[in-house]
């Protein structure tokens, strides 16, 4: 059990890390041949230049104005300087709204701890409940004196703990119902004014049923002409085109030793054009490679909501539609993967994350071990030496068990991101949002639950195997608050000397100079060996949900940890703002649809510290006080649903008034826009744009023809024409269940 003096060492030491990394970013930022790994973003905009010295040739590389270095520390309050709307047209809503998270984190947690402070600490410092239980077999430490722990069972000290309860518990809800509020207006302002983007106007539209007389081509523009006449315009049938991506990405990686070798090249038998102009003729050709589903696009963004916010037939398994992501964040590769097999696929992976979960508490086992200095002593005695020496045996307790779960956890992320692919979600943000919702589940398992259970039933191994079974519940109440300590020094770890690692990005630096050195040829080459990276939703979401969790548990057992969790909010905001402007470059924008993700997350973490405590009083034996937490629970639901009712639709679905209105002023301001050209192309495979990069102009056209998915009147071959007006290829008549003023040009205007 870590003590006061281990709490101070691990403080100290992470504080070090954290200083000499901050150090080293200072240094490292002003030299110039650094200057593309810590300003890439600035680099892609094409708002910088590689820094020019005149003079001596070690200019080039070391900055050698030392006044700049009396500076070192300037970046954080130029991280600050940025108003908030000119950080969104820089970095886009969700990078914005990102951020918010962390401000969230200050404004309840900094209140709270006052509170907290003020009232709990010393109703807990001046009990002596620990001290007077005789219970010889529970490990405690001084810190464990400020928790709920060291309170008397049945005393009336409990009435604090249940008043400042329902403080947080209202504090929390009225920041999180304001901070909904306000992002919410944020993501219909942003979407009002952001600029023309074809997924506005697009739709993704899967499980096609099969129709052995059409190909999936006409058989879209049928349907689409025939149930949204007004609005259609194009669409673009997916292909499963994985193969040809393959064969893409290799020539991607030959395709600057082609520039640079040219002779030696074309000196060869075959080029690496041919397999790959081969393969999307195979594809593009075969009407295998055609997958039950296309990207439909629309006049208006009206017709386009309407007709991914509707029921499109009787069958509420076909023809299903919804809002078709931007270009750039489509997960091209899971498009191919047929619907009907989603569900499987799902279920698969919902198996292998409960055995992954589970299976994970062995080394959460350990960690524990690592954690009791007590517990070493009983199972390892011949170490007691070594373990006798005050730095070892703080640097054990107090700074080993964080680093030892961090490193369990690093390739967590990755397995997650592959889970989610398997899964089959077509575009990136999705599947960094499933990826964030299992590494949330993960952490709340395995680092919460599995730290104080697993931690308890370890320690309190002899006290289990002595006492009678009615005990347990007492036992297991009174030392849940002792594992404070632990968590403390995870948060340091994590949340400290993790957080200025992050500024420093040590790994990318060290591979853009190793690329620099070995692979960079072409200017081209230099850019592709920028890593700027982006927020990581998938990582960074989870891990600030975790100190929601932990500072809402124990904002009312164990006050001690309140600081330290927003000494992590603070500086992580600090450290997140200067990425995003000066080097993350995000893949995708979503408008901060991930929003009521982070809000159900917190009221998830709100309920768990109200179960946890009305627990603790029960082991306390505090029968009068207890029932009155009951309607915390009930009233935090409530308020849940609430939001869910009141703001979430901002976030599912586009209001028509919304639409018609961008439509309408977009009309008035530039009526002559050829929105057809526009989205024609829009949506078309990567693979096939990539493809094409060294063909002629010949071969091109000819390429856009076969990939046309121009709105032209396409006759039908079904024996049954009761369901289009068009003209068929066998009867060439015209459906005589429809009148004659329903025949019409279903050519769209542009």
């Amino acid at each position: 059990m870590a003590t006061l003096s281990d709490i101070g060492v691990a403080a100290g030491l992470n504080i070090l890390s954290a200083f000499i990394f901050f150090v080293a970013f200072a240094i490292l930022r002003l030299q110039p041949f650094n200057d593309r790994v810590y300003f890439p973003k600035w680099y892609l905009k094409g708002l910088r230049t590689d820094p020019v010295h005149g003079g001596a040739f070690v200019r080039k590389f070391v900055n050698l104005d030392w006044r700049s270095y009396l500076r070192f520390l300037n970046w954080m309050p130029a991280a600050l300087r940025m108003p908030e709307p000119e950080l969104i047209d820089h970095a886009g809503l969700d990078s914005v709204v990102y951020l918010r998270i962390y401000l969230i984190g200050l404004k309840i947690f900094v209140p709270i701890a006052f509170l907290a402070w003020a009232v709990l600490v010393p109703v807990n410092a001046t009990s002596t409940g620990l001290e007077s239980a005789g219970r010889d077999n529970i490990t405690s430490s001084d810190i464990d004196k400020l928790s709920i722990s060291n309170v008397h069972s049945r005393s009336e000290r409990f009435w604090a703990h249940i008043l400042v309860a329902y403080a947080f518990t209202f504090w929390t809800c009225y920041i999180l119902l304001k901070e909904y509020e306000k992002v919410a207006s944020m993501r219909l302002q942003f979407l009002a004014a952001e600029k023309r983007r074809p997924d506005q106007f697009t739709v993704l539209v899967r499980n096609i049923p099969p129709d052995p007389d059409e190909s999936v081509s006409e058989l879209v523009e049928h349907f689409f002409l025939v149930n949204h006449p007004d609005n259609y315009l194009t669409h673009q049938v997916v292909y499963n085109a994985n193969k040809l991506a393959k064969l893409v990405k290799k020539k991607k990686k030959l395709q600057n030793w082609l520039v640079y070798y040219q002779n030696k090249v074309e000196r060869t038998s075959e080029r690496p054009q041919i397999k790959i102009a081969l393969e999307r003729d195979n594809v593009s050709n075969d009407p295998k490679s055609i997958m039950p589903a296309a990207f439909v696009s629309f006049k208006t963004r009206w017709g386009a909501a309407v007709c991914a916010q509707t029921q499109q037939t009787r069958n509420p398994t076909m023809w299903l539609t919804e809002w078709a992501p931007e270009p750039r964040d489509i997960y091209w590769s899971n498009l191919a993967i047929p619907y009907v097999s989603l569900t499987v696929r799902r279920l698969i992976m919902a198996v292998a994350f409960f055995f992954l979960t589970f299976f994970f508490m062995i080394p959460i086992a350990i960690v524990q071990g690592l954690a009791s200095i007590e517990g070493i002593r009983k199972r390892a005695p011949w170490l007691n030496p070594l373990i006798d020496i005050p730095f070892i045996k703080s640097f054990i307790q107090g700074f080993l068990p964080g680093i030892a779960l961090k490193l369990f956890l690093i390739f967590l992320p990755t397995i997650l991101m592959i889970m989610s692919k398997f899964e089959g979600f077509g575009s990136i943000s999705s599947l960094e949002r499933r990826a964030a919702s299992r590494y949330y589940l993960f952490n709340f398992v395995n680092i919460f639950l599995g730290n104080i259970l697993t931690g308890t039933a370890f320690e309190q191994l002899d006290s289990f195997i002595h006492q009678p079974a009615n005990e347990y519940p007492i036992t297991i109440g009174t030392a849940i608050p002792l594992k404070a300590s632990f968590f403390i020094t995870y948060i340091m770890v994590d949340g400290w000397a993790g957080i200025a690692a992050e500024v420093l990005m040590l790994k990318p630096l060290i591979i853009y100079h190793l690329k620099n050195f070995f692979l960079v040829k072409t200017e081209k080459d230099r850019e592709e060996a920028m890593d700027p990276g982006s927020i990581g939703f998938n990582t960074g979401e989870p891990r600030i949900q975790l100190y929601f969790l932990l500072g809402l548990v124990y904002a009312s057992v164990t006050p001690t940890v309140l600081p330290f969790i927003i000494v992590f909010f603070g500086l992580a905001y600090v450290v997140f703002r200067h990425q995003i402007i000066n080097v993350y470059n995000q893949e995708y924008e979503s408008g901060a649809a991930f929003w009521p993700d982070v809000h159900f997350r917190v009221i998830i973490a709100l309920i768990v510290s109200q179960i946890v405590l009305m627990g603790l009083l029960t082991t306390k034996e505090a029968a009068s006080s207890t029932p009155f937490l009951i309607v915390l629970p009930v009233l935090t639901i409530w308020f849940h649903i609430y939001c869910k009712g009141r703001f979430e639709p901002a976030f599912v679905r586009y209001p028509l008034q919304e639409a018609m209105m961008k439509d309408t002023l977009e009309r008035a301001t530039d009526p002559n826009f050829n929105l057809k050209a526009y989205l024609q192309n829009a949506y078309v495979h990567p693979v096939f744009k990539a493809s094409l990069f060294d063909e002629d102009e010949e071969d091109e056209e000819v390429m856009s023809l076969k990939l046309e998915t121009e709105s032209v009147t396409v006759p039908t071959k079904r024996q049954s024409r009761r369901n289009t007006p068009l003209a068929s290829r066998i009867s060439g008549a015209s459906s005589p269940s429809l009148p004659d003023h329903g025949i019409r040009n279903h050519n769209p205007e542009p």
